[in-house]
């Protein structure tokens, strides 16, 4: 079993941003009002976000239902029910971005749980490698993993349900804004668990329970979409919006790529202030536009991709739009992770969503966006031009690239949408005013160690879950995402919480924290430079170990020592038992050809009775996740162990 927990924050995110869609705001200045069918009814913008991955190209799912349940009970209101046939969406695209699926009315009222439906026949879940996955990753580059080789945890007729209590009950009230955010973690172990014998065939284990929470979203506005998909049906008759129904493209992709339609219709503005940028891609002609009045005849019908913001009353204005009487043409415009960057060459290669990797030729004329939805301004202006920018530019980032002639080769990049600029790895030499990430690939030339400044104290950086704003760098423990550490002493707590290590000794590296940032670029300090708005430090992985030294019963849990094969020394894991920060324990069984992950509730007697009698057993295969500590031991996060047949090394 292997799962790089440490490579990134991954996740799946549902979210519901219920909205009155009032006078916009924020860099727009018409008004668009939308009534209510019912003056009780709020609106729901429904939303699916995820993170990356390094070994998948495709981590696809099916979402078939989305409902709310009413505080103290009652009949569940849907608030989201797929089209036939379900579109399948790959949440590695989703890299801390949100796909609306389309909007609906929801009665007012208090909400307590949400209902999430997810398709789970054979198939459902699609995985495929990555163009250049991590060494050791036991299946080639591209590589579809067989249905049979996926079992999904929970099914039941062909679907599984999961129900979610909300970390605070969501109130709709009629005529006002809310927001709910659910999020399928993929970065939790227990979502993706292989299974693999000395020389067997791998199993993956997929868990939709466990992973799946609720997620506090502190500004609606700087919510970061992907680029929509669609069909426009109408332009308003003031020229200020378009209505398009919403499309979704196959998935895996075919040849040419096809759309799937669905009733789900979505509003969209023009920035009267700051204009909307124009894509003809037929014509291959660009406009600016501060309404729709001069393609108001010819728009209707055309397929659409948008590049759009929300305004802080929930309704929509396109930053880009890109026309084509064509689906694929306006598909065709590489998405995805950056997977090598040649500044020799001024060649960008972008995975694509098939494993594969796309060469894209920058020249002086390329244009790269950062996308800032909270700044109107910012957002649609480019912060470089040209070849020389591919130098601030590493693995990992997420892209969608807009091509002078998508059908040409090689392509050449008009514009080059930065959505997320990653940087992570293992966390060293800490200081005041910044730190620096070492991150290795299995394609070395792609390795990069960067030192990170922070941004400056004085830059507004978000609020925090009561509301209140929060200024300069903030981080924050994977364990614990609700707690964050800002303000004064961020920094120095940050200094002292990364300063651990341990090491299984006979010159194998030392494990050390690991963390991620998406980077800002620039702020009041530098204008023109990477800087860390925040860090998340996340649960080292540590090699596949085996227990060492019997567990041992202490007033905060227990602890075991684990040992590797070519390891001299012990380090010890303790894990916690405390309700709300306890340790997450899973039992993997593989009878056979199949593998049941079970959850532990270490909070329980009985569950602390299970693991204790487990890992007693000397010998006892694990895999830990944790954090290191100064004096050399292991905080987990989530341990596995194992029964029946062994994993292999």
């Amino acid at each position: 079993m292997r799962y790089k927990l440490g490579y990134l924050v991954q996740w799946v995110s549902i979210s519901a941003a219920l909205l009155m869609l009032a006078a916009c705001s924020g860099g727009n200045s018409t008004t668009q009002t939308q009534t209510s069918t019912q003056s009780s009814n709020g609106n729901l913008s429904v939303m699916l976000g995820d993170d990356a991955s390094e070994d998948w190209a495709i981590v696809g799912v099916k979402v078939l239902g989305i409902s709310l349940v009413p505080k103290g009970g009652g009949t569940p209101v849907s608030v989201y029910t797929a089209p036939t046939p379900a579109p399948m969406v790959n949440l590695v695209q989703l890299d801390q971005l949100a796909e609306i699926l389309g909007n609906v009315q929801v009665s007012a009222g208090t909400y307590t749980q949400a209902i999430i439906s997810i398709s789970a026949n054979s198939g459902d879940v699609l995985l495929r490698v990555a163009a250049d996955p991590e060494v050791g990753f036991p299946l080639a580059a591209g590589t579809t993993v067989p249905s049979s080789q996926v079992q999904i945890q929970g099914a039941n007729n062909g679907t599984a349900t999961v129900t979610v209590n909300l970390v605070t009950p969501l109130v709709v009230s009629a005529g006002q804004s809310n927001a709910l955010e659910l999020e399928f973690d993929l970065a939790h172990p227990a979502f993706i668990v292989e299974h693999i014998t000395s020389g067997g065939t791998p199993f993956w284990a997929v868990s939709f329970k466990g992973p799946l929470r609720h997620h506090f979203i502190p500004v609606l506005a700087a919510t970061l979409l992907r680029h929509l998909y669609g069909t426009v049906s109408t332009v308003s008759s003031d020229n200020t919006s378009i209505t398009i129904t919403k499309d979704f493209p196959v998935e895996p992709p075919t040849t040419p790529e096809t759309a799937i339609t669905t009733s789900q219709s979505l509003t969209i503005l023009a920035d009267a202030t700051n204009g909307t940028i124009l894509y003809d891609v037929d014509a291959q002609t660009s406009s600016v536009i501060k309404n729709f009045s001069s393609v108001s005849s010819t728009l209707p019908g055309e397929y659409v991709r948008v590049a759009a913001r929300f305004q802080p009353d929930g309704s929509l204005v396109a930053v880009r739009i890109w026309e084509s009487s064509s689906f694929n043409s306006v598909w065709v415009s590489p998405e995805g992770h950056v997977l090598h960057v040649n500044t020799s060459t001024n060649v960008l290669t972008v995975q694509n969503e098939m494993g594969a990797g796309v060469p894209i030729s920058v020249d002086s004329n390329t244009e790269f966006f950062f996308r800032t939805p909270a700044n109107a301004l910012a957002d649609a202006t480019p912060i470089a031009t040209g070849t020389a920018f591919l130098a601030n530019i590493v693995r990992g980032f997420k892209v969608h690239v807009s091509a002078v002639d998508p059908l040409a080769t090689p392509m050449v990049a008009q514009t080059v949408d930065i959505e997320v600029a990653k940087y992570d790895g293992s966390i060293s030499s800490p200081t005041s005013t910044d730190f620096t990430y070492t991150r290795a690939f299995a394609t070395a030339s792609d390795d990069y160690t960067m030192t990170m400044p922070y941004i400056s104290a004085d830059t507004s950086n978000g609020k925090d879950v009561n509301g209140n704003s929060i200024s300069g760098f903030k981080w924050w423990d994977f364990t614990y995402p609700t707690v964050i550490d800002s303000g004064t002493n961020a920094i120095s707590d940050f200094v002292n919480a990364t300063g651990g290590s341990v090491s299984f000794g006979n010159s194998l590296p030392a494990l050390n924290p690991w963390g991620v940032s998406y980077a800002w670029w620039g702020d009041q300090d530098d204008p023109s430079g990477w800087r860390a708005p925040w860090t998340v430090l996340l649960p080292t992985p540590m090699p596949l170990a085996t227990v060492a030294t019997a567990w041992a019963t202490n007033s905060s849990g227990g602890n075991i020592g684990v040992g590797i094969p070519n390891g001299a020394n012990t380090v010890t894991v303790n894990l916690i038992s405390t309700a709300d920060s306890a340790t997450l324990v899973y039992q993997v069984d593989r009878t056979g050809q199949v593998v049941t992950v079970t959850p532990q509730d270490i909070t329980t007697s009985q569950g602390l009775a299970n693991i204790s009698a487990a890992l007693a057993v000397v010998g006892t295969p694990v895999k830990v996740y944790g954090v290191p500590q100064a004096e050399g031991t292991v905080r987990s996060y989530v341990l596995f162990y194992f029964t029946g047949t062994a994993p292999a090394s």
